[in-house]
């Protein structure tokens, strides 16, 4: 028989998809979705100022090279961070809900 106040480890992940750290607070793990929200934000940030930086170098007549060379780095560690946050939320929502159901079973 299927509880209806355990996570679904589907929804779970799915709103992890959506917004990362969602998932985790759908859990039950509220301080641990705050924290990959925060850091998805980080991340995002740290890709648009990248992409500010790169445009800049371009349409201000090749600005210093340093801001391009900023823009590149910048841009590529937010990339790669939300790509990494982003499958570890997912995963990590879907694997603790999953669990979750597990446990419950056992314990019946």
């Amino acid at each position: 028989m299927e509880r209806k106040d355990l996570p679904n480890p589907r929804m779970a992940a799915l709103l992890s998809f959506v917004v990362n750290g969602l998932g985790q607070i759908y859990n039950g793990e509220i301080k641990k979705g705050l924290w990959l929200i925060f850091l998805s934000g980080t991340m995002l940030l740290s890709l648009i100022l990248g992409a500010i930086f790169i445009f800049w170098f371009l349409f201000k007549n090749f600005s210093p090279v340093s801001l391009l060379i900023w823009g590149i780095i910048l841009f590529f560690v937010g990339l790669t961070g939300i790509i990494m946050t982003g499958i570890y939320s997912i995963s990590d929502a879907y694997n603790t809900a999953k669990k979750m159901r597990e446990n419950e079973e056992i314990t019946q």
